[in-house]
């Protein structure tokens, strides 16, 4: 079995991380768990003008792994084995391709905390990763 946990580095996110290690205690066979964080894409406009692609990357890679350090203490904590990787796009759509990418079998992901009157209008990650996924999706509270 294999289960994608998407994180931004909240404390949703860690809910999400929380349930899916209590998830792996309970299977016969501990599943292959893959962490997964979404940078959004600073690299728009004139940006790349005045910001080489190295730089870009590197302040990727800093931000991806900050919000992944939490997630990665919990599962090392449990003693459980997984992978991780920082991707860059929008969230839903990158985590939803990753797991395709993938051939996951579940997605287990935090539900949104207080959302913004901007996210009840447009629809939360969590919300449109379960209406683009193929998958099941867990939402972890």
């Amino acid at each position: 079995m294999k289960i994608l946990i998407p994180v931004d580095g909240s404390e949703n996110g860690l809910c999400a991380v929380r349930y899916a290690a209590e998830l792996s205690a309970q299977l016969k066979q501990q599943p292959q768990l893959l962490l997964l964080n979404v940078q959004w894409s600073v690299a728009a406009g004139n940006v790349k003008l005045f910001i080489n692609q190295d730089t870009i990357n590197d302040y990727y890679r800093e931000q991806g792994m900050a919000a992944l350090e939490k997630a990665r203490a919990v599962l090392d904590g449990a003693k459980l084995a997984y992978q991780y990787h920082v991707s860059i796009g929008r969230p839903a759509e990158a985590i939803v391709q990753y797991a395709e990418e993938q051939k996951v079998d579940q997605i287990i992901i935090g539900a949104q905390g207080e959302e913004s009157l901007a996210k009840l209008l447009l629809g939360s990650v969590t919300s449109k990763v379960a209406q683009l996924s193929k998958f099941p999706v867990t939402i972890a509270r």
